[in-house]
């Protein structure tokens, strides 16, 4: 099947739709919810909660004996916190820093989620080939009860954004002032973590534990290259998530023995490397167009104060001044000398130069401008 024919197959064809409905909401939820991870530098905040559900999957699992979705997902969702709060009372009441928490949270519930899925696959009456697929995701699996849940939380998790948008917003860039403002920064944290949690358990059929914290960051990370504003932040987050899940999804239909999760994750990733090249005010290939740009403004600038300091030499600035005048002077090159007299700065003549009225000015300001800084 080519990426045509998926398209024309996506709006008739069950299982099609109810996996490329999926992963769009997936990837718009983790969009907009990783944009308040990324912005509150807790980058590792999603991978460490993706593995630390792995262990309350394993045990719902052993408790139930049942490997119905729902159930093992809300084991997940409560090991989830489980961390999230561990993490949370390691920063407070210890010495250590985030990175650390995250990083000692993140590898002792996967070990110890290792340890369970090793024990249960050892079991003569259980079989761990069902829960494989929350380590490396199967978009397949997904049900079209899956899908609705999906676009439940993310209503509500829109509704709460619109709610506290301004608290949201203020305890992202100022939390000491938002404390003076009166606002219980201690809920509004809380309330942003857990929507985390839930929205990566929600994509760990989908993605997986190991690449749900891509899912989480690389929309956000993408988005954050284009703009200054929170709101439209969060918007484009949610767009490069939802076509990240669509076109990655399509590839993967697309393709023989191509896992959905990971090519989702590369798509996802494409975004980011583009945006970080061609981003406009953040992109480094506009970065390197304005530094050619400066640095040929500076050669034009010190050729200009150059030749001023000639013409004040003279009454007459237009007085006429040999090229070879300017040989000894390691800004001048022909070209520089060619920019200026296109800009009026400067006529030529032959191999003689003369001063405008409006390159004088122009040079004079350079010089009070570079006194005032001083």
């Amino acid at each position: 099947m080519d990426l045509q024919e998926y398209f024309s197959l996506v709006f008739s064809d069950y299982t099609l739709r109810t996996i490329t409905l999926g992963t769009a909401i997936l990837g718009a939820v983790c969009g907009m919810l990783g944009s308040f991870a990324v912005l509150r530098k807790q980058s590792l905040l999603g991978d460490a909660i993706s593995h630390a559900a792995l262990p309350g999957i394993a045990l719902a699992f052993l408790i139930t004996g049942v490997k119905d979705s729902n159930t093992l997902l809300l084991g997940a969702l409560v090991s989830g916190l489980i961390g999230t709060f561990w993490i949370r009372g390691i920063i407070t009441k210890t010495h250590l820093k985030s990175d650390t928490a995250l990083g000692l949270i993140l590898s002792l519930f996967f070990g110890f989620g290792m340890l369970l899925l090793t024990f249960i696959q050892k079991q003569p009456n259980a079989n761990q080939a069902g829960l494989d697929k929350y380590l490396f995701g199967q978009a397949a699996t997904l049900l079209e009860s899956d899908v609705w849940l999906m676009a439940v939380v993310t209503g509500i998790c829109l509704i709460i954004l619109l709610l506290f948008w301004k608290e949201f917003k203020i305890l992202l860039f100022d939390a000491d002032y938002t404390k003076t403002l009166g606002f219980n920064t201690k809920f509004i944290d809380i309330l942003i973590t857990s929507f985390i949690v839930l929205a990566i358990v929600l994509g760990l059929q989908t993605v997986g534990v190991v690449l749900m914290s891509a899912m989480l960051l690389a929309p956000a990370a993408a988005a954050r290259q284009w703009t200054n504003s929170l709101a439209t932040m969060v918007f484009l987050a949610a767009v490069f998530g939802a076509f990240s899940g669509v076109f990655g999804t399509a590839i993967s239909a697309s393709q023989n023995n191509l896992s959905t999760g990971p090519v989702i994750v590369l798509v996802a990733a494409v975004f980011v490397l583009f945006s970080f090249v061609f981003s406009p005010s953040r992109g480094l290939l506009f970065k390197q167009i304005r530094f050619i740009k400066n640095r040929r403004d500076l050669k034009l600038h010190k050729t200009l104060a150059f030749m001023h300091e000639i013409a004040k030499t003279h009454e007459n600035i237009s007085h006429p001044h040999t090229v070879k005048i300017l040989n000894n002077f390691q800004g001048f090159t022909k070209g520089t000398l060619k920019k200026l007299e296109d800009k009026s700065y400067v006529t030529l003549q032959d191999n003689m130069w003369s001063m405008t009225d409006k390159g004088f000015k122009i040079a004079s300001n350079l010089y009070n401008q570079q006194d005032n800084n001083e």
